[in-house]
């Protein structure tokens, strides 16, 4: 049964922005450490990849009816690919414990300026 839905579109500039203003300290705030090594190895394009994951974050949270709010941790949201690009959430701590018997479905898809998530979750 679904029991949530969430989207979200974000600015690929906001992201690459936030990185260039704050480096690592946005970076390591916000993404998982497996984000950061995956995004890391598109150089001019590793933006966009943030991008896709920060709007995959944020669907999440519009899934579960909470939206981005105090106690809501991005890095217990992590967006890991399948070998076929696929991708995956992979939900931690906190979220893991109150949302883990969940199959989350995700879609990424960005154009040159945007990026946008799509998540569906269902018990």
């Amino acid at each position: 049964m679904i029991i949530g839905i969430g989207t979200d579109i974000i600015e690929i500039e906001r992201i690459a922005r936030s990185a260039e203003q704050y480096g690592d300290r946005f970076t390591k705030r916000i993404f998982t450490e497996t984000e950061i090594e995956y995004c890391e190895q598109f150089k001019d394009k590793k933006a966009l990849h943030y991008a896709a994951r920060f709007a995959a974050k944020e669907a999440f949270s519009k899934a579960i009816g909470t939206g981005i709010t105090e106690g809501f941790k991005f890095k217990e949201i992590g967006i890991r690919n399948e070998e076929n690009g696929k991708p995956n959430v992979e939900l931690l701590g906190g979220l893991k414990e109150k949302w883990g018997d969940c199959l989350v479905h995700v879609s990424l898809s960005h154009t040159e300026g945007n990026a946008v998530a799509y998540v569906v979750l269902e018990r």
